[in-house]
């Protein structure tokens, strides 16, 4: 969404496909897609173009934010710090390149939750409850975790379904004594509530425990509504 181009720039991008209408070849080229991010590593970091880095899984939002699993196979290469460089050197020419894309580089591992606890980084996951047989898996976390494993947007979590594969339940340590913050829906309207959803507080304790100026810059809701918001739950759940 960020791409603006003139008349006569250069475009990188990779070829989606062709296709001939009437005589006249019509080709669609893609920046969005997975596979331009794979081929930019191929690009900038010469280990992942001679093979001793195998990419193993891209999943994007395009222009907001990217997770790539990487792995080795030989032990003495490090596969996300040759992918990273120091102070992040030989990744920024990619980011750069999409527009200030946050780029997520992960160590690939066949232990699924090892990899799911990666894949929601920056979060810290405290424990993990996988059902393999419906790919889903129940993650449970310190409150203040819980808004880094979700991410703005719920990006970080999707992101993170994505490249694991599973449906992930997100749920804070001691939830029992919170109380989520739709049974809250008759004095609070339901695009509010949707609001602080999305910026992964779901439940009363998630929100009185942000200053309201974390509040505002976490969501895109007014100061005022925000402190009315608080007065209810107060007024509510801590009685």
């Amino acid at each position: 969404p960020s791409d603006f181009f003139r008349k006569g720039d250069n475009v990188r991008g990779v070829i989606d496909s062709v296709e001939l209408k009437g005589s006249k070849p019509t080709i669609l080229m893609s920046r969005s897609s997975p596979v331009f991010l794979e081929k930019l590593f191929e690009q900038e970091i010469p280990e992942v173009f001679d093979g001793l880095i195998t990419i193993k899984n891209v999943v994007r939002i395009p222009g907001e934010k990217a997770k790539v699993a990487v792995d080795s196979y030989d032990d003495r290469i490090d596969p996300v710090g040759a992918c990273v460089g120091m102070k992040g050197s030989r990744i920024h020419g990619i980011v750069r390149e999409l527009g200030n894309e946050n780029i997520d580089v992960i160590n690939f591992t066949t232990n699924t939750q090892l990899f799911i606890t990666r894949a929601l980084s920056p979060a810290r996951v405290t424990s993990i409850k996988l059902d393999e047989e419906n790919k889903r898996a129940e993650v449970i976390l310190k409150p203040e975790e819980v808004s880094k494993a979700i991410g703005r947007g719920g990006h970080n979590i999707r992101l993170a379904g994505q490249l694991t594969g599973y449906e992930i339940d997100v749920f804070r340590e001691g939830a029992e004594e919170d109380v989520e913050l739709s049974e809250f829906s008759d004095e609070i309207e339901s695009w509010i509530i949707e609001e602080f959803n999305k910026a992964g507080l779901d439940t009363a304790k998630s929100v009185l425990e942000l200053q309201v100026s974390e509040l505002v810059r976490r969501t895109d809701l007014e100061e005022e509504t925000i402190t009315d918001v608080i007065r209810i739950l107060r007024e509510e759940f801590e009685e």
